[in-house]
């Protein structure tokens, strides 16, 4: 870990160090994500458990799937399943998954490939590692996060983003200490190449051992930090300043820029993601996220009506 990596740092983009009136965000929280399984029985890291949804928005839920070394025979995945009223983003850092829908979507994904799924109105879709992984066993480490619709949204057509690694810009700290992988959203005038309904930065940073980057982050946007791998520090150097380890979350307040740091003896991998708050009532009911109790009930009902899809036929055949 993790996939996209280059030669030399210093010759990419720097990430201009931010202005002296410039507000640090302060952390808020930090959490530890518990542990648990997922689809078939693969591991996950459930990054937002024990947070307000609140300070989450427009996030919903995030899962940090591995870091597993599977034996042959063990790798899993997801039978099909519903979603309403949300997107799914599937960002893999190791090893290969494969993705269907109803909707005719889908593909392969691999090291640093992510994967944007809008369910809108609704959609069926399956998540397997290959056959060869199954039989081969192998690394395996991915996250996916839920984003959440805005009401004149919810019901909008799927559709289904394959953004290949070698896409995301790349883009360095000012020390060239720190290599940021840009997925979706815009820092310091670059842009990610992922297309969002709702406003929000998605993005993967390596900071070297004893470094620290200080990111300009959009003062209308939540900001939290997931370490993916590693230990350091959230925030910058004073009193605030809180300890993140693998599997941690920090939650930061209002401002213009954000700080994360590695310790002194390893590399900090962290995903970094904000976005604006929609404000709207969230009903979770399972696999869909609508605005209201009876919109989830009706979800389910469209679900087992099969007004969210049908499997391909091609696929039917073999399940």
């Amino acid at each position: 870990m993790p996939a996209i990596t280059v030669e030399d740092i210093t010759t990419l983009p720097r990430i201009p160090a931010p202005d002296q009136g410039a507000k640090q965000r302060r952390v808020r929280s930090v959490t530890t994500a518990p542990s648990g399984f997922e689809g078939e029985g693969f591991p996950v890291r459930r990054a937002f458990a024990g947070v307000d949804l609140g300070l989450l928005d427009p996030f919903i839920h995030m899962d940090q799937m591995g870091e597993v070394d599977y034996a042959p025979g063990e790798p899993k995945g997801t039978p099909w399943h519903p979603h309403r009223g949300f997107e799914t983003v599937t960002y893999l850092m190791d090893g290969t998954f494969e993705h269907q829908d109803s909707n005719g979507g889908g593909g392969l994904i691999t090291n640093g490939d992510t994967q944007w799924m809008t369910a809108g109105g609704g959609i069926l879709h399956i998540e397997k590692p290959p056959e060869s992984l199954v039989m081969s066993g192998g690394l395996f480490h991915g996250i996916q996060l839920w984003v959440n619709l805005p009401r004149t949204q919810k019901l909008v057509a799927p559709r289904y983003q394959d953004l290949r690694g070698n896409s995301v810009a790349l883009l360095a700290s000012p020390d060239g200490g720190t290599l940021v992988r840009l997925i979706a959203g815009a820092v310091a005038g670059h842009a990610g190449p992922g297309s969002t309904y709702t406003p929000m930065t998605m993005l993967h940073a390596t900071i070297a051992a004893g470094g620290s980057l200080t990111l300009p982050w959009q003062p209308d946007f939540n900001a939290l930090v997931y370490a993916l791998a590693g230990s350091g520090y959230a925030g910058a150097p004073g009193p605030d300043r809180a300890p993140l380890a693998t599997g941690q979350l920090a939650v930061f307040g209002n401002g213009d820029v954000l700080t994360v740091a590695a310790g002194p003896s390893q590399d900090l991998d962290v995903l970094v993601l904000g976005g604006r708050p929609i404000r709207e009532p969230v009903a979770w009911g399972g696999p869909f996220v609508m605005n209201t109790r009876d919109e989830v009930v009706q979800a389910f009902e469209d679900f087992q009506q099969g007004r969210l899809g049908t499997v391909p036929a091609e696929v039917s055949r073999r399940v």
